[in-house]
């Protein structure tokens, strides 16, 4: 199995995004790449564009979202850290056969038409780690 290609994006839960988005926009300069609603996770989300990597800001669309549950614990802040692979489905298969804990055994449908993966924090000393794989360019 090959390593990850690169970081896709870092995950950072907020409360608004139009709260915080002019701080990244206005104050960092970072490039507004869009938003986007990802049922999935019931949250919308904002992409901002970091030389080849994103950052993902998540702002929950309810109270029952992963994100909500998390502010709940935590407040608001770094969230995940995404790697970009190739094959998500072979890479969870792997961790779970070498028995990492996964939250996610089987792909979902992720932002960006990715389908992604998310490994149990208590595998990476607390970290949260999002597996995404992207579509093929044509």
């Amino acid at each position: 199995m090959s390593a990850p290609k690169k970081i896709a994006h870092i995950g950072i839960a907020v409360k608004s995004l139009e709260k915080t988005l002019p701080f990244y926009t206005e104050q960092l300069g970072l490039e507004l790449v869009g938003t986007e609603i990802v049922e999935s996770e019931q949250v919308q989300v904002a992409f901002l564009k970091v030389g080849e990597s994103h950052i993902e800001l998540l702002e929950p669309l309810s109270d029952e979202s992963p994100i909500a549950k998390f502010m709940e614990k935590r407040g608001e802040g770094i969230h995940h850290i995404a790697f970009d692979v190739d094959d998500v489905t072979g890479r969870l298969a792997t961790l779970k056969e070498q028995g990492v804990p996964l939250i996610h055994e089987i792909p979902k449908a992720g932002a960006h038409d990715a389908l992604i993966g998310f490994l149990h924090p208590k595998a990476a000393n607390g970290v949260l780690y999002e597996l995404c794989q992207y579509p093929k360019e044509s």
